[in-house]
């Protein structure tokens, strides 16, 4: 069974959580995702965890050996978009 690339990845995701934004990166083995999903309001963080990893299912202990993530709901994603605008304004 070959390394998931960053877009199986993200397709994994997506297939089992409606997200309204989804960005993977990675490398074949360790993976950094951000990921928000309206699913995840009202939830700690560590529930929001078990929810992508529950979406994810046997891949998680078979094919992806490191996964971090940033789980976000659409408003908090709003917010951080807002901060880094306005943190890093365009010349």
């Amino acid at each position: 069974m070959s390394d998931p690339t960053a877009a199986d990845v993200r397709g994994f995701i997506a297939a089992g959580l409606p997200c309204e934004h989804l960005e993977v990166e990675g490398d074949g083995r360790h993976f950094f995702a951000t990921i928000v999903s309206a699913e995840f309001e009202g939830h700690t963080r560590v529930r929001r965890h078990q929810r992508v990893y529950a979406a994810l299912g046997d891949r998680m202990r078979e094919q992806i050996h490191a996964l971090s993530m940033k789980t976000l709901t659409p408003a908090e994603w709003a917010a951080t978009a807002e901060a880094e605008a306005r943190h890093h304004p365009h010349h």
